[in-house]
């Protein structure tokens, strides 16, 4: 045998081993404090791609902020929210179901925010509206305003808005402003929106950098999803809109003639000063600046008279930086509570097993369940995984209805029984429970259950319901490649 032979025989053999080694560290390492789906997906990535399959886990296989992150968010939260974990107000329930008061109870425990009532909400269909509210709230303003967004674009749509912004700041007003750091720097012409921000004389920052050589790293694909704008303190909004054109400038889109179909909700009253801490965070983690001068429960002692509308509101942050699904938590409890009727609109409805079983538990019970989504989708893999579950869903008896193309509904909300509904930035895939940073509105009041039931019909009129049947029918290379996809929204 000669030397070269020798030598192939010994790397083989390390290879083998080196391959061997790496697989029980995979299985020793991977399962950690994982879902068994979790664990399942990403040990058959690391068996069937080993090497490369172990090094995309060491990349993106924890959701875990960095340690001073976590430290910040901490600090933050007992600044803002006051020392105690949680805060309690006293409010009447009036006629509220027994169990929404356990609902308010579990986001409290776990988010540390509390409902409030004396809320007036406003919801707004159309995004030009939207828009101009928005900057009619600006040019209000007299002491500070609070941007937060996942992409904020300068275009001719949201040129008056960026104007806004910069007649505040020109007057004196405090503007602030959080970009997530991927989201925005993807949208075509991000170079031009850079310039403006820096010319608006308004403090800007990107939420979540990746700056390695600053310090700030973290799972490169976490993003914050929140969308807020809050006005002195005492105007707010929330919603799934984004300050972008409605094609967000996507050449499909543009091709197409697809819009992106949003919800804007206008807050009046004290919750506005919950949506108002949620940036006072974000802001603390990325700048290192506390900018509220007071802390929830004093702002609540002083203005506890200062009622604006009848609806009760409770204010629900979620992210990596909360032990819990805190957003997951409350949709499956109020899918456990319904009654009657479950309306969820969501763009990108990926469930998990937990999801899975809520939802069967609620058709089981003769519970009615209807499911909102698009016919298209603008991102495959997520498309495409949401549609392996459909079979599953229409199976169990959900109804599930798909908005007309071109068009995308990328509204996010749920009605419980005509009475209970929830809004906010917060799809219903593992992506917005472990990985986004979200903010949801748990809202009670007949009104506004009943305008978002109307907008639902809206939808409706604009879907074609999915059937069984017709689901059956689709060529075995679709469902193929919907069940690989299924097998990449494990990858958590």
């Amino acid at each position: 045998m000669n030397d070269l032979s020798s030598l192939a025989i010994i790397l083989s053999g390390a290879v083998i081993a080196f391959d061997l080694v790496l697989r029980v560290v995979a299985l020793l390492v991977i399962p950690r404090n994982r879902t068994p789906a979790s664990g399942t997906a990403w040990l058959l990535t690391a068996t069937i791609i080993p090497i490369f399959g172990f090094l995309l886990f060491l990349l993106i296989g924890s959701n875990h902020l960095p340690r001073q992150r976590r430290r910040k968010e901490r600090a933050a939260a007992l600044r803002i929210r006051g020392k105690a974990p949680t805060q309690h107000i006293e409010i009447g329930l009036h006629d509220a179901p027994a169990w929404f008061g356990e609902v308010v109870d579990l986001n409290q425990g776990m988010a540390g925010l509390p409902l409030v009532g004396g809320n007036d909400v406003h919801i707004e269909q159309d995004t030009e509206q939207a828009l101009a509210q928005m900057v009619e709230a600006i040019d209000a303003a007299r002491d500070r305003v609070h941007v937060e967004f996942y992409i904020l674009a300068y275009d001719e749509s949201t040129a008056e808005f960026f104007a806004a912004l910069q007649r505040a700041a020109a007057r004196g007003v405090t503007v602030r402003v959080l970009i997530d750091f991927w989201a925005s720097r993807r949208v075509p012409g991000f170079a031009k929106t850079r310039r403006v921000l820096d010319s608006l004389g308004v403090h800007w920052a990107y939420m979540l950098p990746l700056e390695p050589l600053k310090g700030r790293f973290q799972r490169p694909d976490l993003r914050n999803h929140r969308k807020i704008l809050t006005i002195d303190g005492e105007v707010g909004f929330t919603g799934s809109l984004n300050v972008i054109h409605p094609s967000y400038h996507k050449r499909r889109a543009l091709r197409r003639g697809m819009r992106w179909i949003d919800i804007w909700t206008r807050f009046d009253g004290p919750v506005v000063a919950e949506l108002d801490a949620v940036f006072a965070t974000d802001w603390f983690i990325e700048c290192d600046e506390e900018v509220l001068g007071e802390s929830l429960p004093e702002r609540f002692a002083r203005d506890r008279h200062e009622l604006r509308g009848p609806t009760l509101s409770q204010v629900v942050p979620s992210g990596p930086g909360y032990s819990r699904e805190t957003n997951m938590q409350m949709f499956l409890s109020l899918l456990y509570q319904a009654e009657h009727h479950v309306q969820i609109v969501s763009p990108y409805f990926v469930p998990n097993e937990a999801m899975l079983y809520a939802l069967a538990n609620a058709t089981s019970r003769n519970v009615i369940v209807d499911l909102y989504v698009s016919e298209w989708g603008d991102q495959m893999l997520v498309y495409h995984a949401q549609c392996s579950y459909y079979e599953q869903l229409l199976s169990m008896g959900v109804r599930i209805w798909r908005y007309h193309p071109p068009d995308l509904l990328h509204t996010k909300y749920v009605v419980v029984d005509g009475t209970v509904s929830a809004l906010g930035s917060s799809n219903m895939d593992m992506r917005s429970f472990m990985l986004n940073m979200e903010v949801t509105v748990l809202l009670y009041g007949e009104p506004i259950a009943q305008r978002l039931e109307a907008i639902a019909a809206d939808y409706r009129r604009c879907s074609t319901q999915l059937t069984l049947d017709e689901w059956s029918q689709r060529r075995w290379y679709q469902t193929m490649v919907d069940n690989v996809c299924r097998l990449t929204s494990a990858l958590q």
